[in-house]
């Protein structure tokens, strides 16, 4: 496998003892936290898939005399419960305020006391409406509704007793007027909802994302397409630049031209740039290639990305193994750093149409990708132990979470060391429980047990973010 880089040991003691960096450093993991699995929110159903996108709610977050910082994070739920079919469940996102109390000892705690090094408590919920105030939903879109003056052709279940808008949405950024941008898979679209949650924009990426199956847009996610993004790997990534006027979106891997339905040949994924400061326009197109794994090459699959300063950005990588798959014991799940300064910049070209920019795997010959640089595991075995959680073994509430798919950043408000961020990492537990409800209906997971929503914190040093940037 990849071996993590910029890695240092923890000066473990009753307060951190670090030293200065020009590069990036892993600190550490300083907190563990998690909402139970069968928690539900105001409307009664149960909060799952909150892993899909975390963000931290602007002006939030600030540090205490004692040492604790307190904030809201605004995690984001995916489509619903859909182990055996896709469910009317109407996309939102839920505020949940947290207390941090980061640990640097050495001592290994219990996993009652890890998870009061991060104590999370839901507050409201917002849900997620359409044209004409119609609820979305998570049903597969089988069918499309024609564009019009405001919107391009937009996904729906079926347009004569289901014409409400199919979302599964994935990555989430949040604008300081309240308003929010979420990127969907189904699409794949980023929508920018008003702060009630009403839809007010749509953008269309380029051509050569969108499902085409037989010459038609076919937007299904259970069908992988002869073109465009494949199924379940749309837009999953989405940040922007502080002042929210750049947005970032990159697929979860390659369109299917580009090698899509294999896992050893859709390593190069697409990130697109928009300027949104007014009516949003592509200013940019990069590939990005993923890493795979040593023995087998198979692409891991990104599940978000965070903007560090505009050239490079963090990127969360993964395999699903851990606690809501069939295998406890994961090799990969990493958070790592792209850089786009030395890519070539492919919007407006042919690989925008028709053309593949890396048909079957093989990259073109005039396109340079994106570096990229492995830097925090998530699975180190050294610090999971601290907060009493483990990779592999057995099927515990102790045992990993499997599907970790969302990332926020703050600042340490440490003086000292002011290129410090905490860095937090949620994780995706597609509503596995056994006391749950859905759409009004009481359900129990055929998993066969409970998978709690977890949360990581990392201490990590972050020299190219600009100071003030993020806070």
């Amino acid at each position: 496998m990849l071996a993590a880089v910029g890695l240092s040991i923890l000066l473990f003691g009753s307060s951190p003892a670090f030293s200065q960096s020009t590069a990036p450093v892993n600190k550490g993991l300083v907190a563990f936290g998690y909402i139970p699995a069968n928690a539900r929110d105001s409307t009664g159903e149960t909060i799952g898939g909150i892993g899909s996108a975390i963000a931290l709610k602007p002006g939030s977050f600030t540090k205490a005399a004692d040492g604790t910082f307190k904030g809201t994070l605004v995690v984001q739920a995916d489509r619903g419960y859909n182990v055996d079919v896709t469910v009317d469940y109407q996309a939102r996102q839920h505020h949940v305020n947290f207390v941090l109390t980061p640990y640097y000892g050495s001592s290994p705690l219990s996993f009652t006391d890890a998870a009061n090094t991060l104590k999370l408590s839901y507050k409201k919920s917002i849900l997620y409406k359409e044209r004409w105030g119609k609820a979305t939903t998570g049903l597969d879109p089988l069918s499309t509704r024609p564009a019009w003056t405001i919107d391009p052709i937009l996904p729906v279940p079926d347009i004569q007793t289901k014409n409400q808008l199919s979302v599964d949405p994935e990555g989430l950024v949040l604008n300081r007027d309240g308003t929010f941008w979420t990127s969907d898979e189904y699409g794949p679209y980023i929508y920018r909802f008003l702060s009630e949650g009403t839809l007010a924009y749509v953008i269309k990426p380029p051509t050569a994302v969108i499902p085409r199956l037989g010459g038609a847009i076919n937007f299904s996610g259970e069908i992988d397409p002869d073109s465009g993004r494949a199924s379940n790997q749309g837009f999953e990534g989405l940040t922007a630049s502080p002042d929210g006027h750049k947005l970032y979106a990159m697929l979860q891997s390659a369109t299917m031209q580009d090698g899509g339905t294999d896992d050893k040949t859709s390593r190069y994924a697409r990130l697109f740039v928009y300027d949104v400061k007014l009516i949003p326009k592509l200013i940019g197109e990069y590939v990005v290639p993923l890493p795979q794994t040593a023995k087998k090459k198979k692409t891991l699959a990104q599940s978000d990305i965070h903007y560090l300063d505009g050239q490079k950005f963090l990127v969360l990588t993964r395999d699903g193994h851990g606690n809501g798959d069939d295998e406890s014991l994961s090799d990969y799940k990493s958070v790592d750093i792209f850089d786009i300064s030395g890519a070539t910049d492919i919007h407006g070209t042919q690989y925008d149409n028709s053309t593949a920019v890396s048909p079957g795997g093989v990259l073109a010959s005039d396109v340079v990708p994106a570096t990229y640089t492995p830097f925090l595991s998530l699975i180190d075995g050294t610090q999971l132990s601290r907060f009493g959680v483990h990779n592999g073994g057995n099927f515990d509430q102790q045992l990993i979470a499997g599907k970790w798919e969302g990332t926020a950043l703050a600042s340490c408000k440490d003086s000292e060391y002011p290129d410090d961020y905490f860095l937090f990492v949620g994780a995706d537990n597609d509503f596995n429980t056994l006391d749950g409800t859905m759409v009004g209906q009481p359900y129990s997971t055929s998993y066969g047990q409970d998978v709690d929503n977890q949360f990581l914190v990392y201490r990590v040093t972050l020299p190219m973010v600009p100071r003030g940037s993020i806070g």
